[in-house]
Order: C-alpha cells, then sequence, then structure tokens
C-alpha cells in the first residue's frame, strides 16, 4: 500500500475544520510520519492509524505546528511498547528542541527512537534524501526515491520455458543458458520504473524546492498564502498556492497535494482556481484525514523497453 494520510492541514493555528500539521506516509512496510504538530495522536486515532504503524519520523523544521505533536507520539509509543524501532530524523540544529519534546514530560519510557539528526542535503538512508529550505528557521525537505527495476514478461518467459526457481537464478544473474542459447533478463522483462514522493513545507522559493520536486509521482508541498499576498508570503518565508503550482509543472510533478493554509482563508475552492492557473495536472487541496493514493506506477510500453540499448545488451 502506498498512500498519504492527511492528519491536519492548518499552519501555525489549527481551525475547527482544520488540525495543525501531521501527514503519514504508507509506503509498503514503511510508516513515514511527517511534521507531527499538536493533536497528531488524535488524529492518527480519527484515521485509523496505530503507532505501532510507524517506522520513521521526519521533522522539517522546530516551528511548533510541524512538532508540537511529538510528546505524544512519542509517549503512546512507549506505552504501547511498539516492538521496532522507530527512527527520527530532524535538523540537526534543532537538536536541543528535538531532546525537549522527546522528554517532554514524565513517562515511562520504553520507545526505541533512533534519532538520527540531519546535518545537510543528501541520503539520509532508506531512499531518503533531505535538502535545506528557505525558511526563518533551520528547514529541510524530504525525498522518498525507490530505485529503477525490472518487470517479468510471462509470455516472453514462456517463450524460452524459463518457469520457477530459475526465474530468480536469471533476475540475480542477469542471464542464463537455455538450451545452447543465452537469454538476457533485458529480453524477457521491461524497466519497471522507480516511484517517487517529496515533501515541502516552510520555504520561500529556491533551488532546493525544485530539486526535491523534480519528476516525482507525487508532491505534498505547502500552499499557506494566496497570490494576493505574495508579499507577505516572502517576507516570512512561504509559499502561494500559484508558487507552489508552477514548481510542479516546471518539475514534471504527476500528482500535486496542496496543503498548510493559512486560517485567514476559509474558501478551499481559491487555492484550486489559482493552481489550476499554472497546473494542469492530478491536483488535491488536502482536508483533515483524506486519503491520497500514490499514482499508478508509470508503464512502460513494449517499443520502449525493447529500446536499441536493451537490444545491444541482448546481443540480439
Amino acid at each position: 500500500m502506498r498512500e498519504l494520510v492527511v492528519l491536519g492541514t492548518a499552519s501555525q493555528v489549527p481551525t475547527r475544520h482544520r488540525n495543525h500539521n501531521g501527514y503519514l506516509l504508507r509506503w509498503d512496510s514503511e510508516g513515514i510520519l511527517f511534521d507531527p504538530g499538536e493533536g497528531t495522536q488524535r488524529q492518527m486515532l480519527r484515521a485509523g492509524v496505530a503507532v505501532s504503524d510507524l517506522t520513521r519520523i521526519c521533522v522539517t523544521h522546530f516551528h511548533g505546528d510541524h512538532s508540537l505533536g511529538l510528546p505524544g507520539v512519542i509517549q503512546r509509543i512507549s506505552l504501547d511498547r511498539v516492538p521496532h524501532p522507530v527512527v527520527a530524523h530532524f535538523p540537526a540544529g534543532g537538536a536541543h528542541f528535538f531532546a525537549r519534546l522527546r522528554h517532554a514530560t514524565s513517562f515511562y519510557d520504553h520507545a526505541d527512537i533512533r534519532e538520527a539528526p540531519v546535518t545537510g542535503d543528501g541520503p539520509i538512508g532508506a531512499g531518503l534524501e533531505a535538502r535545506r529550505l528557505y525558511h526563518s528557521v533551520e528547514t529541510y525537505g524530504y525525498r522518498l526515491t525507490e530505485p529503477d527495476g525490472r518487470r517479468m514478461l510471462p509470455d516472453r518467459l514462456a517463450e524460452y520455458g524459463i518457469e520457477g526457481p530459475r526465474v530468480g537464478e536469471l533476475i540475480e544473474r542477469g542471464h542464463l543458458d537455455v538450451d545452447g542459447h543465452r537469454v538476457h533478463l533485458t529480453e524477457v522483462s521491461a524497466p519497471r520504473p522507480g516511484q517517487k514522493f517529496a515533501f515541502i513545507m516552510d520555504t520561500g522559493l529556491c533551488d532546493n524546492v525544485f530539486a526535491l520536486a523534480e519528476g516525482v509521482d507525487m508532491l505534498v508541498i505547502e500552499a499557506t498564502f494566496l497570490s494576493e499576498d505574495a508579499a507577505m508570503a516572502a517576507q516570512v518565508g512561504h509559499l502561494t498556492a500559484g508558487q507552489a503550482a508552477r514548481v510542479a509543472t516546471e518539475s514534471g510533478v504527476r500528482r500535486l497535494v496542496l496543503t498548510h493554509f493559512s486560517q485567514r482563508y476559509d474558501d478551499p475552492a481559491r487555492f484550486v482556481a489559482e493552481a489550476r492557473e499554472h497546473y494542469e495536472g492530478d491536483l488535491v487541496v488536502a482536508e483533515d484525514l483524506m486519503r491520497v493514493p500514490v499514482p499508478q506506477r508509470r508503464q512502460i510500453t513494449s517499443e520502449q523497453w525493447r529500446s536499441p540499448s536493451d537490444r545491444r545488451l541482448s546481443g540480439t
């Protein structure tokens, strides 16, 4: 299962209809909790999400609407005696804030929280990378990249009589000798593009916004303001819906999820209208407790997989 569970969508202060930030990305066996703001533990309950689902926590920065839910979530991990470790990524410059939130009150601490502070741009493990953003405090965006692979083609395997354990042998070795003929993996499989996801909160426009968003299947990005307040957005290091939409278009994003809305706006349709001026793709204006699936994997046609380079590799 690959989907985003939206736990909260408000910036700075919650509203009657929007909780503080909180986003759970279900990605196969991983459950990555991004920016747990105040009230996240209760929102998880309402969404049917258990703390035992969590394997990682990623904090973009230590403003309250992105991190004040940490004490409750961590103490619930301890209370429920989650049996596996949970890795926590956060800006290294805010390690003292994490320590205070980690031990905010007295509790029997059984949580196995593995701290992994982010010190700069680059990989941080498990296909994740972080990049520094432009905000009033140290802030990082996150990008998850699945490696490209190959999809086996049953009809091609059948042509060569390859089945059972021999398929695994072919995948492992890259070729297999069948009746005096060497069959290469590229002859019986097609490229399977890896999926990509990016999470970008509180930032003004900068190069790393585009680097994180480049070619992703799903982009979750702040759209705190509308263009009528663009000057204010620039002053405080935030994006407008129009700017976020332009990032998505220029970066080739397949599904755009806008969130982190200022309480000054009470009509979500205004964010749709502004974003549509710049982005024609799959657009979601996030609401609390919404579930947004990661788009289905890009499909490669038979003509594409039998490219000249494939033919050269297979020797045909």
